[in-house]
């Protein structure tokens, strides 16, 4: 449902609109900053959409940079709508502060293409294969927050099957060396290696391998990413939230959404896709790896 996105939309685009109106007014970030006697990064926060936003930032902002009443009043309403609470906020510290954003993004996007040069994807991991990475994610956790990490995970997937909104497609490339990195045991390995399968048979969902065979390849240097594309807003009449390729390392994640940025990870998409087996061929490869596992 709607409130299962949160808020992190609405405040992405409230900060884009304030930093357009910001420049329009010619008032750089230190001047605005000096202004309304808020810190630099306080200002950079709410125009990157990082940070909380009241409504009395906004009438202030909106104030200094002569924005007209009407679209004032706008932008008060967009505040408003930044209040509501994704899901994941229930989950507290098992979320990581710097997810939070790529959470809300995913919840919201029609569209997610991924591809992973060593794990399988969050979206698509077994409550097992899970755990057996939460162990080396989180070695000094206890038990109990290892298995809240993993109810996150394993409700994100909810996404994939909701009824309202639609559920986004998911195009995911794997690396052959996802399929053959044995996490918690081959009998665990096995089974989230049928989950993919059945995965795959969603009608929204495609699963792709790029073999060992196929050489060096774009992806081997991009690393594992996702591609967020988002559907337009207000049945249609709202401009589409910019699309937003997400990289992600042990303490952070860029999202990156200049148009350059884009364009370099499409590109490194389509090289991908030109190497990958077709659908067909990679569940056959599925098959061939969990017949490995079991007669090891």
């Amino acid at each position: 449902m709607a409130e299962d996105i949160g808020s992190t939309v609405p405040r992405r685009q409230l900060g884009r609109m304030l930093r357009q109106f910001r420049t329009e007014a010619g008032v750089t970030l230190d001047a605005a900053a000096d202004e309304l006697e808020y810190s630099r990064q306080k200002i950079w926060r709410i125009e990157s959409g990082t940070g909380a936003v009241r409504v009395l930032d906004v009438k202030a902002m909106c104030e200094l940079y002569g924005v007209t009443a009407e679209m004032t009043n706008a932008m008060r309403g967009l505040a408003v709508e930044t209040k509501s609470k994704g899901w994941w906020h229930a989950y507290g510290d098992a979320v990581p502060s710097w997810f939070e954003l790529y959470v809300g993004l995913e919840s919201a996007a029609s569209h997610l293409r991924e591809y992973e040069e060593t794990l399988i994807p969050g979206l698509l991991q077994t409550r097992e294969y899970a755990l057996g990475l939460a162990k080396i994610d989180r070695p000094k956790a206890s038990e109990e927050e290892r298995g809240r990490a993993v109810e996150v995970r394993l409700q994100r997937q909810a996404l994939l099957t909701r009824r309202l909104p639609e559920p986004p497609r998911l195009d995911v490339m794997l690396s052959e060396s996802v399929l053959r990195r044995a996490v918690g045991g081959p009998q665990v390995m096995s089974g989230q290696l049928e989950h993919l399968l059945d995965a795959a048979e969603l009608p929204n969902v495609s699963v792709r391998v790029l073999p060992f065979t196929a050489g060096p390849h774009s992806g081997a240097v991009a690393g594992s990413f996702v591609i967020l594309d988002f559907p337009s807003g207000k049945g249609g009449r709202a401009e589409a939230e910019p699309s937003v390729a997400y990289s992600e390392s042990l303490t952070g994640a860029l999202y990156l959404e200049k148009p350059e940025e884009l364009r370099a990870y499409g590109d490194a998409w389509s090289s991908l896709e030109a190497l990958a087996l077709d659908e067909s061929e990679s569940k056959e490869m599925m098959r061939k790896i969990i017949g490995e596992m079991r007669h090891d």
